[in-house]
């Protein structure tokens, strides 16, 4: 598949140039064109050059929602840096230890940065560079890490997935000519693509850039109450998470809005049970994009409204999956195994951790630690997970860490942590403690060690006190009869 012959992000400055006079961004009153939003862009990397931003310098991004925040990140890559994105909702801790990993400068639209950033650069300050008018010239260099993409922060600090300018040029968002069926079918209903959260996000920004490539407009809607923001802007697309699509579904039940500009709903983090899915499709019609994929690898594969649920539909030409057994062999149709993977635009690795690198980036694959099996026609199916791994809100939580914080308390001998569906979130934490023999854990105390440590989403929504953990053969703490104690107390 050819790539764009100019550095990123050339193809996404192309986009805006073509766009011209058509509104491709709206945030409140404001609708702001293509050529405006192509300025703001040059106006900030010429104030990012004036402070003396270099290529390979890393540029954390710490902003919110706005024509802005998407013009200075795509400067960052004007410039050749390594563009940081913040997500919400990082401890502390966690953001020193992220503003910590060689930035050099933090950008943001708050008056001022964090207590410990090594360097602010303000949207204003940048803006207040004059704009030439010319064509930006584009410094990234192939090899160099053109973005960092933070996974959860669930061991405690965050993984960023390094994905290089060559990668980012290598992707087929911004390009209609290489899009694969879903895709195009996906671009036609982005006319009004409602975006909220951050655009440090990896799936919105990308959703962004293919409205943009498909001739739509980005609305902003924050906070994103749902039906009534899907409404008010006349949004015809949208990220949801499973919890949130579960909740439209039952207000449409009980009190349906008109959402007769909805087209797609791109669903995004836990899986949906095929269940779910067609009762999904039942109330709100053929509106349900389904995308699997990783931060590691991007979009791996997206399944359309027409699909046969509970499919995640048919993997691109240009992506490869094999699906292969414990002992790393391939498996036929039909089989279970571990999904390994390679896209265009997959990460590099893990920044700094060579060990976690070499552990999932194996001979040019990425493991997912994902299990799956394809069916005789190609489609592909998700069974489960190797990893021990919650998905709360879309953002995937290792359990050791949660364990290891609920372990720390002088009360606890041991801790596990499992994960449950939950209507609100997608999935739940639910915690099991052994208590130290004559010694009674304070329920709420536990729970405020690990959201002191780890963040709210990790904390468990459930904690049950028990004797001992139950064995599996292997004579190994059994999580799955755990899991099954869960369901029955819901029951």
């Amino acid at each position: 598949m050819p790539t764009p012959a100019e550095p990123y992000p050339g193809v996404v400055l192309d986009l805006l140039a073509a766009a011209g006079d058509r509104p491709v961004f709206e945030h409140g009153a404001r609708a702001v064109t293509g050529a405006q939003l192509l300025g703001l862009v040059r106006r900030m990397a010429a104030g990012l050059r004036a402070a003396a931003v270099r290529p390979g310098d890393g540029l954390a991004m710490l902003l919110g929602v706005t024509p802005e925040a998407f013009a200075a990140i795509i400067a960052g890559y004007v410039v050749g840096a390594r563009v940081v994105g913040v997500r919400p909702g990082l401890s502390d801790g966690q953001l020193r230890h992220l503003l910590r990993q060689d930035v050099a400068a933090v950008v943001t639209d708050a008056p001022t940065g964090p207590e410990h950033a090594p360097r602010t650069l303000t949207v204003p300050e940048l803006l207040a560079a004059p704009d030439d008018g010319g064509p930006p010239q584009l410094s990234g260099r192939p090899h160099d890490v053109a973005r960092l993409l933070h996974t959860s922060g669930s061991t405690g600090t965050p993984k960023a997935c390094a994905q290089t300018y060559a990668a980012m040029n290598a992707a087929w968002t911004a390009r209609p000519q290489a899009w694969p069926p879903a895709i195009r079918e996906l671009a036609s209903r982005l006319r009004r693509y409602l975006v909220f959260g951050s655009l440090s996000s990896q799936v919105m920004m990308e959703y962004g850039v293919l409205t943009l490539a498909a001739g739509g407009t980005m609305v902003v809607a924050d906070p994103p109450a749902f039906p009534d923001a899907i409404v008010r802007h006349r949004a015809s697309a949208t990220v949801i998470t499973v919890a949130r699509l579960y909740k439209l579904v039952a207000a449409q039940r009980d009190d349906p809005a008109d959402l007769s500009s909805l087209q797609a709903l791109m669903v995004s983090g836990s899986p949906l049970a095929a269940s779910r899915l067609r009762e999904a499709l039942d109330v709100l019609g053929p509106v349900v994009f389904q995308g699997y994929g990783q931060t590691e690898t991007g979009t791996i594969s997206m399944a359309t409204p027409s699909d046969v649920p509970p499919s995640v539909g048919f993997p691109p030409d240009v992506v490869d999956v094999v699906i292969r057994d414990a002992d790393g062999r391939p498996v036929p149709p039909g089989v279970d195994g571990e999904l390994y993977v390679r896209t265009p635009a997959q990460a590099i690795g893990y920044w700094a951790e060579p060990a976690e690198t070499a552990e999932v980036f194996v001979d040019g694959w990425v493991r997912t630690r994902d299990l799956g099996h394809f069916d005789e026609d190609g489609r592909l199916y998700l069974a489960g997970r190797t990893r021990d791994v919650v998905i709360v809100n879309a953002n995937l939580y290792y359990a050791g860490p949660i364990e290891r914080a609920l372990a720390a308390s002088p009360d606890v001998a041991e801790a596990y942590v499992v994960g449950a569906p939950d209507e609100n979130t997608g999935e739940a934490v639910h915690a099991f403690v052994v208590p130290v023999a004559g010694r009674a854990p304070d329920l709420g105390e536990l729970r405020r060690l690990v959201g002191g440590q780890l963040g709210d989403a990790c904390v468990p929504a459930t904690i049950t006190v028990i004797e001992e953990a139950p064995p599996a053969p292997n004579g190994k703490p059994d999580k799955r009869l755990l899991m099954t104690a869960i369901s029955r107390a819901e029951a």
